[in-house]
């Protein structure tokens, strides 16, 4: 039952933030003007700006900052127990996450849709914009790069979802021309597009699971470049080039709209799922994990920092002001959205990453399976085989599924043996994936069919990220180029070819397991690296508010949080002696490190030049250009 409680108390307190707190931002402090020109009406080219209805909007928005991130940090950090990861959850998603999102996209409505790193040019100093810029593109390929892997790694493990995350494809271009083309609604369409997907569900459950390790006879991982993930990854940076270029209403706007049902339906049906486990009391939280975690790995790296930046986008991501800026800002079409989009959808995102607690922890706890095999070769046995019917919260299969084993030394005292380092990237996924469908099981849906619908969900929402990272790479990559007045990357085509090129030399970098497992290395530096672009955002809120003479206070402390937790963290993983990247021959890591550092630091100085002369001065937008991104 305390399952149930703790997520019915997040969502009520995510709707009373979004009544008093969000509209207090609203009104009080960024006096949204439902009458005021947006970019979306003064640039419209129909191909990046393009107004649009909010409820659409709200879908792109919310299916873009979601990917991955709410899922695979929290499922990472309930490794230190459950109750910090759900106290940074809500109280981060309502006072931090949600108001740079929100602030985000505000300072770019009112400044023609331009980017966080191009307002930081004119609220900070003109060497602040490249070095945001910059930080951005950094940011941006790292993303590109781990998020390819990741949906890489889904389809490999989980071959059941790869058939309705493609259908979706042609079903959402069909649709995009049905709305912008004929004039048709886009709620029917979308709807009965769903109903597709979920055949495609069940038909890649039990008739065409599409796993090419079987089909072609190739591993997974491998030391040359056959290999699933490497294939994988190839093929999506082929489809973001495809979908990154379309014009937004083409695929990007319902796709993303198809996603946000899917998003609604699969978190009714795990609440519902959840309701029913609570009930039963096969769902117990508590008696299934910690919830303060004591038998913590001797080289896992502290809470503190790490809890900060390890859930990132449940909580506070500095890429969704990547979003917020980059994409939303050019199709709202009024600023009374703003709310909606910018504070509504991280609050969901929240809510997202409270069930992904409760699924990798009560979800695991219930012990309905073990899933054996892998790619479409797979089967599911019990755990806990019951003698009656009354219920078995199993704590060892959560402790099996974050690898915490312990051995009795000689004189009676217990060590935990296990490494922190042993936990994959596809381990945290998969909790949640299999957690997950034990709520989904709860309701009778059948474990394939519960497993399939998590794995395309995840795959899903990750595909989303990764296109509209995409896109928003060429808007940096564009604002660098006539910076720095480099012509040809000012066409969206060569710009997106120079993303995705760069992205993909990271991505399938050589590693341990051969081309693609290198790129995974790369994981550790997304979580400061994000967290600091967040602090750095923040930055441009508030001069942007002090130079309007508006209240700093609510954006200034967050900003001091997401500048110091992030920067302590990196520093952490570079010179730890035990672990350090700087110790353990991880130049790559440390390299990008430095960089990393050496920006936010500077970034810092020109803020605190700045700081004397911005009170009240706000500087007007030049007149309007006439050049945009071809």
């Amino acid at each position: 039952m305390n399952t149930l409680i703790i997520a019915v108390l997040s969502f009520v307190g995510f709707i009373v933030a979004y009544h008093t707190y969000g509209k207090w931002l609203a009104r009080k402090i960024f006096g949204l003007d439902a009458e005021a020109t947006v970019p979306s009406q003064e640039l419209r080219d129909d191909v990046d700006y393009v107004p649009t209805k909010k409820e659409i909007i709200f879908g792109h928005h919310f299916t873009s900052i979601a990917g991955t991130g709410p899922i695979v940090g929290p499922a990472i950090a309930v490794f230190w127990g459950w109750l910090p990861a759900l106290l940074w959850v809500v109280l981060g998603s309502v006072f931090i996450g949600a108001v740079h999102d929100f602030g985000a996209l505000v300072v770019s409505l009112r400044n023609r849709g331009q980017s966080v790193g191009e307002v930081a040019g004119r609220m900070i100093g003109p060497r602040a914009k490249f070095l945001f810029l910059f930080v951005l593109f950094m940011g941006l390929t790292i993303v590109l790069a781990i998020f390819g892997l990741v949906i890489a790694l889904i389809f490999s493990y989980y071959p059941e979802s790869v058939l309705s995350v493609w259908i979706e494809i042609p079903l959402a271009i069909a649709i995009g021309i049905w709305i912008y083309r004929r004039g048709g609604n886009i709620l029917v369409p979308s709807i009965v597009a769903l109903g597709i997907m979920y055949i495609g569900m069940a038909l890649g459950a039990y008739v065409l699971p599409i796993d090419l390790g079987q089909w072609f006879g190739i591993p997974l991982l491998g030391q040359t470049y056959l290999n699933v993930v490497v294939i994988w990854t190839l093929v999506l940076f082929v489809y973001c080039f495809i979908a990154s270029v379309l014009p937004v209403w083409t695929l990007l706007q319902p796709r993303d709209f198809i996603n946000s049902h899917e998003l609604v339906l699969a978190l009714l049906l795990l609440i519902l799922g959840l309701a029913v486990a609570g009930f039963t009391g096969r769902a117990d939280l508590v008696a299934s994990a910690p919830p303060v975690a004591s038998d913590i790995p001797p080289d896992a790296p502290p809470i503190w920092p790490f809890l900060f930046i390890t859930i990132a986008c449940g909580a506070v991501s500095g890429f969704h002001c990547m979003v917020s800026s980059g994409t939303s800002s050019k199709q709202v079409s009024s600023e009374g959205d703003a709310q909606y989009v910018g504070y509504g959808a991280m609050l969901l995102e929240g809510g997202l990453a409270v069930i992904v607690i409760l699924a990798c922890c009560a979800g695991i706890g219930m012990g309905i399976f073990n899933r054996t095999g892998t790619g479409a070769n797979y089967a599911f046995e019990p755990i806990v085989k019951a003698e009656s019917a009354a219920p078995v919260i199993n704590h060892d299969a959560w402790k099996a599924r974050y690898a915490i084993k312990t051995e009795t030394n000689t004189d009676g005292t217990t060590k935990v043996v296990s490494g922190w380092a042993s936990h994959g990237l596809k381990a945290k996924v998969s909790a949640f994936v299999d957690g997950g469908g034990n709520f989904l099981a709860s309701l009778g849906i059948p474990l394939k069919m519960a497993i399939s619908i998590m794995a395309v969900l995840v795959a899903s929402f990750a595909a989303t990220t990764l296109d509209t990272a995409t896109r928003l790479q060429r808007y940096v990559i564009f604002e660098l180029a006539q910076t720095v007045n480099i012509k040809p990357l000012t066409n969206r085509y060569i710009a997106t070819a120079l993303a995705l090129v760069l992205a993909a030399a990271v991505a399938l970098l050589q590693g341990p397991s051969g081309p693609g497992s290198g790129g995974l290395t790369l994981w550790p530096l997304f979580g400061a690296t994000n967290q600091l672009l967040a602090g750095l955002a923040f930055m441009v809120i508030v001069f942007y508010l002090l130079r309007r003479n508006k209240p700093i206070w609510f954006a200034f402390l967050p900003m001091v949080v997401m500048l110091i937790m992030p920067g302590w963290a990196m520093l952490h993983q570079m010179f730890n002696p035990a672990t350090g990247w700087l110790f353990t021959g991880k130049y790559l890591l440390f390299g990008f490190g430095v960089a990393v550092e050496a920006l936010q630091i500077w970034m810092i100085v020109e803020g605190v030049i700045a700081w004397r002369h911005a009170r009240g001065n706000y500087p007007e937008l030049p007149p309007l250009e006439t050049v945009t991104a071809d």
